[in-house]
């Protein structure tokens, strides 16, 4: 695991975290406000997730070649979650316009 410097560790762990717990706290504020488009942003967020748990997992094998395949699967996974992450923001924009009309 000498690839990355302890610093460069900390940031990603730290990112990783932080990215689970705004997953599960937008998941509960879209439950206690019965906003469903919320929650459609919540599970958008997976894909991005998946994502750096890929990134990370190459990393903690010292960026192996045998794993090359995993920095592939990364990007598609981040390219999956933008665009899901698209979709439920203008999803939310979409809710909030119709609320705003009646």
């Amino acid at each position: 695991m000498h690839a990355l410097s302890l610093g460069t560790w900390f940031i990603h762990i730290a990112t990783l975290l932080e990215w689970t717990l705004a997953i599960l706290l937008i998941a509960r504020w879209s439950r206690l406000s019965n906003n469903k488009a919320m929650l459609w942003l919540s599970v958008a967020m997976l894909p991005n997730l998946a994502s750096a748990m890929a990134a990370i997992t190459w990393h903690i094998f010292d960026n192996s070649e045998y794993l090359k395949g995993l920095v592939t699967l990364q990007a598609a996974l981040t390219t999956f979650g933008n665009i899901c992450l698209a979709v439920a923001a203008w999803n939310l924009f979409r809710k909030r316009t119709q609320e705003s009309e009646t």
